[in-house]
């Protein structure tokens, strides 16, 4: 134990808290920027197993920022080279590689025996199915996100309010890394703070983060925050849903260009998001809408526009890059 006698010095986590963290098991989706910070942290602090989850490889533009990662490491895995950089680490920390996308077909698996779950992901859909099963699971859900120079972590679910209770409407417009930019510090300091949130989770330091969200502004040099303990979940929210899982009997609907992808599915309808409103297109009585596009965010958008003039069921489906980018 004696690598870790400096935390466990610390009255608020002690020897006790060193053995809950030892037991605990944890699973990261996404390995890039924040998961760096969150990750060298964790594993160094002596949690006992990590399922990481991220379908992409190496790049060089990924280098300024994803410090897990060195140049021999361009082309491979990020969960295999992340693997070997932690186990160097720490190699009494059990770490999963799962070279995959999580999308609501498969989150369910890959959450099993969590005792927390750590959203490190570039996808607000990725978040949102994570929440969701969160909820329904009582699992902690520690969610964080940077653009730019701003960023946000939050503690979420397990007892606590869900992502979606506290952000229950979308922006109009989301960023994201690579269309926004983002600076590499900005993402070290949101990734310990998420790190930290799960060490007092896993830990029960008190008091505990749960229901506690914390903002960083770089440029402006400074932390704020909120607690939200007293959130609503809201009802008959629209939910993602895994694209094997659309029925035959959906009114479905594809909000792509038609030079962006071909159809979903033949029988799809190409809408636009205009389309929907007090006069626009609805599903029949008893019929589910299904609305479908690259990142989900313009099926939110459609899906709030429809949900003003029709009162059925509403799914969102997230059908990521035709190449394989979910973000």
């Amino acid at each position: 134990m004696s690598r870790y006698d400096r935390q466990i010095a610390v009255e608020a986590f002690g020897a006790s808290g060193q053995r809950r963290l030892g037991a605990a098991r944890a699973l990261v989706v996404g390995a890039g920027g924040l998961a760096a910070p969150v990750l060298q942290y964790l594993v160094g602090a002596g949690l006992g197993s990590i399922r990481l989850v991220d379908p992409d490889r190496v790049e060089r533009g990924n280098l300024h920022r994803q410090t897990l990662f060195r140049m021999e490491d361009l082309g491979r895995a990020k969960v295999v080279a992340a693997r070997e950089t932690l186990a160097a680490l720490n190699p009494d920390c059990a770490l999963e590689p799962v070279e995959a996308r999580l999308h609501p077909g498969n989150a369910a698996e890959l959450a099993g025996g969590a005792d927390v779950i750590l959203d490190c992901a570039d996808s607000f859909a990725v978040s949102y199915v994570l929440s969701d099963l969160c909820r329904d699971k009582g699992i902690p859900f520690v969610s964080a996100s940077v653009i730019g120079t701003e960023g946000y972590v939050g503690a979420f679910c397990g007892g606590a309010p869900s992502l979606r209770a506290v952000f229950p409407d979308l922006p109009r417009q989301l960023g994201s890394c690579a269309a926004d930019g983002v600076l590499g510090p900005v993402l070290g300091v949101v990734g310990s703070l998420q790190a930290q949130m799960v060490l007092a989770i896993l830990a029960e330091i008190a008091p505990s983060p749960l229901g506690r969200l914390v903002s960083y502004d770089a440029r402006a040099h400074r932390f704020g925050g909120f607690d939200f303990a007293s959130a609503p979940e809201p009802a008959n929210a629209p939910v993602f849903i895994a694209p094997d899982t659309i029925r035959t009997d959906d009114f479905l609907v594809d909000l792509r260009a038609e030079t962006e992808a071909p159809l979903v599915r033949p029988e799809a309808l190409r809408l636009s998001v205009d389309a929907f409103g007090p006069t626009g297109p609805h599903p029949a009585p008893g019929q589910r809408a299904v609305l479908c596009c690259r990142s989900g965010l313009r099926a939110w958008t459609a899906a709030e526009r429809l949900s003003a003039a029709w009162p059925g069921e509403i799914a969102l489906v997230a059908l990521g890059d035709p190449q394989g980018d979910a973000a």
